[in-house]
């Protein structure tokens, strides 16, 4: 009887009511006296819905496309070669077999005038569906009346010095790199923009394309109507000519993405020409034996690599080149060159080396096709003897010789 008198004199528990702004909650709450408690927005009231206006939405910014041409026509090119990713890399005489991709230009659609076919945009034929290029004489002929008008007078040896002096490492920054892909179309851009603030410039050459300097040479003064003034190891001074007017220089479309390389034929065949498959194996066997000529360093200078097979070939019939740590790509590439440039007959690229085999007719050539290690154009006085803090090396083969 007594707990039933103590619960009949409590107090009765009021029922909690929805928390409004008109109805504040009923019971006492501790919370927001002593935490400055604020009820989440959920148990809130909701705000009233803001009426809809008829105005409508802005657009969204879109950048400019440098693929939309806005109903401008394509543009012209007056430059008389045809127009290739890499005018260092690619070998005329060696044609693809196949393409990797359909033949969509790497400068956009509909912003040149001339047809891509997977390999160059030629200069001759707009229309041109085949691979193969045409010669044409007018173009040559076109060519070298360009460089004349643009070189002038030849340099007298005090004015090649100065220029010479002006590029040094001391005494400016500017500078062009060629590396892996060679020498790239985009580069022929850069080149002349050097052009603007300078009358030479300063390129530097590292990688697969220095084993053929020559060629190297070549292209750059063949493309950009230049001329080479000085060179050493890769370090080579081009200069824009007497008569060069910046207001006036070319139009050079750029290329907006590398287009894919196509398909070439096999460099290792399954059996060497002339052999059998036992013969075959037991050379590759062999080759891999035999104690390597030298070790290239990554990203080095190799224009002493070709004289060194050259002259291994007179003592020994298979040479070993230690690849290791280069990419895969530049000791197929670096092979091929040498097949095309000592002669010899690639055996074997396993185990990131190059063994070349010099043959059984092997004649040495007495003619050499390379340069020598330093070279002043030109120069009758033969007083060239500048060189930059980082090139004391340059000429020599970057790696270890064994």
């Amino acid at each position: 009887m007594f707990i039933i008198r103590r619960l009949f004199r409590q107090k009765p528990i009021p029922f909690p009511l929805p928390h409004t702004s008109s109805n504040p909650c009923f019971f006492y709450s501790k919370l927001r006296d002593h935490y400055a408690f604020e009820s989440p927005p959920s148990i809130s009231p909701s705000p009233e819905p803001k009426p809809r206006s008829n105005k409508p939405p802005k657009p969204r910014y879109k950048p400019p496309s440098s693929l939309d041409l806005a109903d401008k026509k394509p543009r012209r090119s007056d430059l008389p070669f045809d127009f290739q990713y890499s005018y260092t890399e690619t070998s005329p005489s060696v044609r693809p077999i196949g393409l990797r991709e359909p033949k969509y230009s790497p400068f956009g659609p509909g912003r040149l005038d001339r047809k891509w076919t997977g390999v160059c945009a030629p200069a001759v034929d707009p229309k041109a569906t085949s691979v193969e290029g045409m010669e044409d004489p007018k173009l040559e002929e076109k060519r070298r009346v360009m460089r004349e008008n643009i070189q002038g007078e030849p340099l007298t040896g005090a004015e090649r010095k100065a220029l010479v002096e002006k590029c040094q490492k001391k005494k400016t920054n500017r500078q062009i790199n060629i590396g892996r892909d060679g020498l790239t179309h985009n580069m022929l851009n850069d080149i002349y923009n050097h052009w603007k603030h300078a009358e030479a410039v300063r390129i530097k050459c590292l990688g697969v394309p220095t084993v053929d300097m020559k060629n190297v040479c070549t292209q750059l003064e063949d493309k950009t109507n230049g001329k080479i003034i000085h060179r050493h190891g890769g370090f080579l001074v081009l200069y824009r000519g007497r008569n060069y007017n910046p207001k006036k220089r070319p139009f050079i479309p750029l290329m907006l993405w590398r287009p894919h390389e196509p398909i070439y034929p096999r460099l290792i065949k399954t059996t060497i020409d002339g052999l059998s498959i036992d013969e075959t194996k037991e050379m590759r066997k062999k080759g891999l034996a035999v104690p390597a000529l030298t070790k290239l360093a990554k990203n080095g200078y190799y224009g002493s690599l070709v004289p060194m097979v050259r002259d291994a070939f007179l003592s020994c019939e298979l040479v070993r080149i230690d690849c290791q740590g280069l990419e895969k790509s530049d000791y197929k590439k670096i092979g091929c060159k040498l097949r095309d440039l000592v002669p010899c007959i690639l055996v074997t690229f396993e185990k990131e080396q190059i063994v070349v085999w010099r043959g059984k007719d092997y004649q040495p050539l007495d003619s050499g096709c390379y340069l020598t290690v330093r070279e002043s154009f030109d120069d009758i006085d033969g007083n060239m003897n500048f060189v930059d803090d980082d090139d004391s090396d340059a000429g020599s083969q970057s790696g270890n010789n064994e």
